[in-house]
């Protein structure tokens, strides 16, 4: 009878330990999802750089004024710089 007992409980931490595994596999799954379902940004990359809260206040009050966005004012901001230096726009969506 021992015995038997004891195969229940092995068999009942197994399952235990299936369940969590397989909970894991799941959790896993949706992360991996939610990373791969984010905001299709094409074939881009992220330009940044650290600079004051003031700078990044008045960036958005420039946006806030003018209806625009963060991006779209940096984007104006590189066109610019590139028009000073002589090269060449990029289009950029």
């Amino acid at each position: 009878m021992a015995n038997s007992l004891q195969e229940v409980l092995n068999r009942a931490k197994s399952n235990k330990t299936e369940n969590k595994q397989q909970e894991v596999v799941e959790s896993t799954k949706n992360v991996i999802e939610k990373k791969t379902t984010k905001k299709n940004r094409g074939n881009t990359v992220l330009i940044g750089g650290h600079f004051s809260p003031e700078v990044s206040k008045q960036l958005r009050i420039i946006a806030a004024e003018e209806g625009t966005t963060n991006q779209a004012l940096i984007k104006q901001a590189l066109d610019l710089l590139f028009t000073k230096k002589g090269k060449k726009l990029i289009v950029d969506p």
